[in-house]
């Protein structure tokens, strides 16, 4: 069975109500109808999913963070198997928000890993984000790249692999990065390439095939298409654009457009 292109939705820490929410979430499951060929996912802050589980039974719900425990002293932490039980199906993991310091509390790999087998062992599909800070002229940027990849994916098994999904996030592309630049589809296909060179290294071909490959980093409504036609990915992982309903819309249109 072929895979089926998805956009995600980052909404990130948007917006300020759960009535707010709401609606955002009405107007696109409305929109959507007659979306048969895309999976669109909507990834709000926690607080508003018990409500939004009940809006729309087609757009599936997902989570921008995990704790990797079950229950103990965790002080404002959310784990994988309590948003298994809200009915969550995926779960972002990794973020370049959440990896830089102070506001993110500078995650690592070992801690994203840790965090990648705590939501496969609930039953959650974890969405990891990874890409460089920069371009450099050396290309050391391949091997960070590889090392996020390896690192994060210690210890999940092979067959595991293959149900996860890996979201190319190009740090220097992204809207809340100084100075930012905007990637190229050439770039995200260039590093899908790679990644899933990385992907068959540590698991294999067919599980490298069979992992569903995103990019993501500012991708708007003007080139999503092209990400998608050019950039070698099966969908997109969307942040600023995705809290405007109308602009997420249309790239859903478009990834569902180009689906043949």
């Amino acid at each position: 069975m072929a895979k089926r292109n998805i956009v995600i939705a980052n909404w990130k820490m948007n917006p300020s109500t759960a009535t707010e929410a709401g609606k955002w979430l009405l107007n696109i499951a409305k929109s959507i109808k007659r979306i048969k060929r895309t999976e669109v996912v909507i990834c709000p802050p926690f607080l508003y999913l018990e409500k939004l589980k009940k809006v729309s039974r087609k757009i599936m719900l997902g989570a921008q963070n995990a704790y990797p425990g079950e229950v103990g002293p965790f002080t404002g932490e959310v784990s994988a198997e309590m948003l298994y039980n809200l009915g969550v199906k995926y779960v972002i993991l990794g973020h370049s928000e959440r990896r830089s310091p102070p506001a993110g509390g500078g995650e690592t790999n070992e801690i994203v890993n840790k965090k990648i087998k705590s939501a496969l062992l609930s039953g959650l599909v974890p969405v990891i984000c990874i890409g460089e800070k920069e371009r450099d002229e050396k290309h050391e940027y391949f091997n960070i790249v590889k090392t996020q990849v390896k690192e994060c994916l210690k210890g999940v098994s092979k067959e595991s692999i293959s149900k996860v999904i890996i979201a190319y996030e190009p740090v220097w592309s992204i809207s809340s990065t100084p100075s930012r630049r905007d990637a190229t589809a050439a770039d995200s296909l260039e590093m899908a390439v790679f990644i899933r060179k990385v992907l068959s290294d540590i698991s294999s071909p067919q599980m490298a095939s069979n992992t569903r490959i995103l990019y993501g980093g500012s991708v708007t409504d003007r080139d999503a298409g092209e990400f998608l036609t050019n950039g070698g990915v099966d969908g997109l992982l969307v942040g600023r654009a995705s809290i405007d309903p109308l602009k997420f819309l249309e790239i859903v249109k478009i990834c569902e457009a180009l689906k043949s």
